[in-house]
């Protein structure tokens, strides 16, 4: 029989930015992500949202979403329940 084997996240720095809903925070995450942002509509009524393509498919971000680039490049979404488990901010120069 196969059993579960416990994994741990290997450290590792990535950069990601907060999608508050905005249209300046909007085109920010737009060209820092040059190419994965696949929808954004600055016209539509609150609460706002963007598509992002990602390594998956398409994902959907909601205001407050964290916008992860990943290891190979890649962007996604990621929760902020998720995101603050999981990261924690690193000093510059560090």
């Amino acid at each position: 029989m196969t059993k579960p084997i416990q994994y741990r996240t290997k450290s590792c720095q990535i950069e990601a930015i907060e999608f508050d809903g905005t249209d300046v925070n909007a085109m920010a995450i737009i060209k820092w992500a040059t190419g994965s942002v696949i929808s954004y509509d600055e016209r539509m009524l609150e609460p706002e949202y963007m598509t992002i393509q990602t390594l998956e498919g398409s994902m959907t971000a909601s205001p407050g979403d964290f916008i992860i680039k990943g290891l190979l490049g890649e962007f996604y979404p990621c929760k902020p329940q998720v995101f603050h488990q999981k990261y924690e901010a690193v000093e510059v120069g560090a």
